[in-house]
Order: C-alpha cells, then structure tokens, then sequence
C-alpha cells in the first residue's frame, strides 16, 4: 500500500505545468513556490511513512495543489500585525507597549512615506542634527538645558555611563540594582559600559551616608534608579534626589537618575500612585535624566535623555551615539507625541496611554453596558459584565490596580483554551485572558474601533 501511494507522489515538473501553480509563480515568484512544492510533497511523503498497513489515506493533484496554495497563503500573511488588547494591562510589552495618538500616526505615514527633513535645516538649506526635531520641545516640556534621544532607555543608560564613567566608579544603592525585562541587569549593564559598580547601603535602606563614605578619587558618577517594576515594603528608607544632589555637589560629582518608565503628567491625582516626574527630577538638581518613550509616555520605544547642556554635549560627541540613534519615523512619533504635551488637557485625551490610565470605572461601566445592549442575548454563549482590575504595566506602578468593567465569556460547547484561539485567529487577533474557564475581555484596553470588530467576532462565535 505505501508503495502505491508513493508511486501517486506527483513529479515536480507535472505540478508546475497546473495553471494554478503557474498563476501562483507569477504571483509570488518561482523560489518561493518551488519552497511550497517541496514543503508539500514532504509532509506527504512523511504521513505515507507513518502509515500502518489498514490505515486510510489518499490523496490526488488537486489536493497537493490545495495544500501549496494554502502553504503560499500563510507566506503571505505578515508577522507584525495589529492586535486588539482586551487583556486590561494598558502598557502590555508582548503587544507593543504604548500605542499612538491619531494625530501622531498621520505624522509618522506623511515622514515614512516621503522624503524628510531628518537631518536638513530648512532655515539655511544646509545639513541640520536629527536631535534639533525633538531637543527643544524636550526641554521646553521638562526644564532641562538639553536633550537628546536613542533607540530606548537600556540603551540611554549605557550611553550615559560610557561616556560619564567609562573605567571609573559608579556609586549606586543596593535596593536600586533592577533588573528588566529579558533579564538585562542594571549591573550587567554597567559593566559592559566600562563603569565599575560600587554597591552601597543594603536593600532595604540606604542612607545618605552610605554614598559619602564610598566616595573617592575613582568616583565618576552618583546613580539613582527608580525601582518602578518592583517595591520594597515595610523597614525601608532611600535617600532623596535632592539630597544626593546636594552631597554630590559638595564633590564636584555629577548625579544621574534613570526613571525608567518617566512621567511628564502626575496621575496621581485620578487616583494612581504617586510617581516622579521628570521635571521634579531636573527641578531637584539632577545633573542627567533619562526614561523611556514607549511607557508611562505614551509614544514609541525611545530613551530620552536630558540634563546639564555640557553633558549631553558630550553624549553626542560618544562613538556609542551613531550605534544608538533613532530612525526618522520615531522621531516624527515623538515630536507628535510630546506636542500634545503643551496642553494636558489635550494630552490626557488624545494620548491613548494616558487616555486609558486615566478612564473613570463609572465611563468603563457606560461603555460596557451599552456594548452588553448591543451584544443581546447570543446562542450558545454565556456573557455577563463584571467588575474586576486592570493595571498599568510596561514595568510600572506593579501594585497599582484600576478597578474596571470586563465582558466574561463562556461557550456551551468550546473550552476556554478554545475561545481564546478563536479570537487569536480572528481577522483582527484579539488578545484576552482567561479566568475560571472563562474568556475575560477588559473594556478598559478596547477602543471603540476594537468593540466593533469583537461584537463582529462574538456574533461569529454564537454560530459555533
């Protein structure tokens, strides 16, 4: 029986004579058909292979070509796609982090689409810096003397330690060595900076003392990260920005603050925790900041930069510099993005990161409610709206949960596990958790775009 079915195994050159296959090659090119024919005709072989002598299999032409032409399909469809979030965690990592103000999108396609003023000075027609985009409003928006940006904030910390303290110390507390995600360690990163660490105090509680007595001839640079991924509870104490500003000026000593995610709005005002801002840390004396763009920002994977002018300076002047630089279309998301800036009544709108930390369970509950309406009642699913808790994510604010409105869905027929891939083979993926054997989708996440096309894909799920 194998033997027969081997000898059915079409030769590729009868495969490329089906005008199907033809039409396939003028569509997608040779190589990449010729990679299909093979993938097929292997699967085939291997499934005759494991074959026991009263099993049931056949197979013709036409259904080798089906499997080519689905094969192609899949090659068509892109990696990076859009997805919706209805998990609840607004700065989610794996889908993205933050994504950006419509007014900002319109900026990126006009500057990716065309030619640019990346680095042209229209005021003289001459060779400008790709930093002039952003430098001015950067600091317009945070009262520092300078700034400049790089590809994100792990990549801002190295720069800033290569150039400030390459092959001297850095004086830095213990409750303060973070690691972020993919395991990149503050440590690891300073080593490779060619900084040398100098932990001091314990993790719990660093005194001002602490810094000064490690203070030597060898002390480049006084380093203060925010721990916004993690939190020490209980017996704690650190030591204030402007007091270390205050010691370090004492040394002639520079202090830097990494912030991580970094804040130009205070939120705590709707009710999240207290948070730094940059402006407070520049305001404090901070000689060197710096932060993520795609976090608490709002804009795209970026490490901002600011501080004293002759720093920065120097940053530019770093070899490290042109390995570390940001490309035209996030400069164009990050002038558009900080723009909103000037008016945060604008920007607490129109940026969607803030937009959703900043949404009232009462406007999450209005939404929902007339979502539920619109749903009705559906065969063959249980829905029901719940309160439950979003949270902030991207590293920040880990304790932090916003009370929400959630969709909970349930199938007769389909586990969990299985409306989960449904949504995730949607059109649109759609991204939710699962809690209690149910599929849960947080309205806090969705935007009304996103609703439409999740009421498109419960309908769908009804028919199941």
């Amino acid at each position: 029986m194998k033997q027969n079915l081997y000898r059915k195994i079409p030769k590729v050159d009868a495969l490329l004579e089906d005008s199907r296959i033809i039409q396939a090659i003028d569509m997608q090119g040779k190589n990449l058909v010729m990679s299909a024919i093979t993938h097929q005709l292997e699967d085939i072989r291997k499934v005759i292979q494991g074959l026991k002598e009263d099993s049931d299999f056949d197979f013709d032409i036409d259904t080798i070509i089906e499997g080519i032409l689905a094969w192609l399909e899949a090659k068509k469809q892109v990696k990076l796609r859009q997805v919706i979030n209805g998990t609840g965690i607004v700065v989610h990592t794996n889908l993205g982090r933050s994504s950006l103000a419509d007014s900002v999108r319109k900026q990126v396609m006009a500057v990716a689409l065309n030619y640019s003023t990346l680095e042209f000075d229209l005021s003289n027609g001459k060779r400008g810096s790709r930093y002039a985009h952003v430098e001015d409003l950067i600091c317009e928006l945070t009262g520092a003397e300078a700034a400049m940006v790089v590809n994100n904030n792990a990549a801002a910390v190295m720069l800033v330690l290569s150039t400030m303290a390459s092959g001297k110390e850095v004086i830095v507390s213990r409750g303060q060595l973070v690691e972020i995600g993919g395991s990149f360690r503050i440590p690891e990163v300073m080593k490779l900076s060619g900084a040398k660490l100098v932990e001091v105090g314990a993790t719990n509680k660093t005194h001002l003392r602490d810094y000064e007595s490690h203070i030597t001839e060898e002390t480049a640079l006084l380093l203060k990260v925010h721990t916004s991924n993690f939190k020490v509870m209980g017996f704690t104490q650190e030591v204030e920005a402007t007091e270390l500003c205050q010691l370090a000026g004492q040394y002639d000593l520079p202090v830097y603050d990494d912030l991580g995610s970094g804040m130009l709005v205070d939120l705590s005002r709707f009710g999240l925790k207290k948070e730094p801002t940059v402006q407070e840390s520049i305001k404090d004396g901070v000689d060197i900041v710096s932060f993520s763009g795609d976090k608490m920002l709002g804009g795209p994977q970026a490490g901002i930069i600011v501080g004293k002018k002759a720093y920065i300076e120097q940053m530019k002047k770093n070899q490290l510099t042109r390995a570390l630089r940001v490309d035209k279309m996030t400069l164009a998301a990050l002038e558009g993005t900080l723009m909103l800036y000037r008016n945060e009544v604008q920007a607490l709108k129109q940026i969607p990161t803030l937009n959703m930390l900043t949404m009232t369970y009462e406007a999450i509950a209005e939404r929902a409610a007339l979502f539920m309406g619109r749903l009705g009642i559906m065969d063959n699913l249980t829905l029901e709206l719940v309160d439950d808790y979003s949270q902030v994510g991207g590293g920040s604010m880990p304790l932090e949960k916003m009370r929400t409105r959630v969709l909970t869905l349930a199938h007769d027929r389909l586990s969990s596990q299985d409306l989960i891939n449904y949504f995730r083979e949607f059109d649109t993926p759609i991204i939710g958790r699962v809690n209690d054997e149910r599929l849960i989708l947080d309205f806090r996440t969705l935007s009304d775009t996103d609703l439409d096309q999740v009421y498109q894909a419960i309908q769908g799920l009804s028919q199941l």
